[in-house]
């Protein structure tokens, strides 16, 4: 199931996103950024259609995911 980034409270989104680029792992660009940078450039791809949330109610789990837009 979809669920629409902005119809999630402010706390609940920066948590998920939070939780996502954590479970990320380590940098190997050149540049580091900080988990709110991070979480921001997640925030600004959600904005832009470029990943969407899902909501898989078998293991009630959110999960982050690319558009196929």
């Amino acid at each position: 199931m979809r669920i629409p980034y902005n119809q999630l409270n402010k706390e609940t989104l920066q948590s998920l996103i939070g939780t996502f680029v954590l479970q990320e792992g380590t940098d190997y660009g050149e540049i580091e950024y900080s988990l709110d940078e991070k979480i921001e450039h997640v925030m600004n791809q959600l904005r832009a259609g470029k990943v969407h949330i899902t909501f898989d109610e078998e293991s009630k789990s959110c999960n982050i995911i690319k558009s196929k837009t």
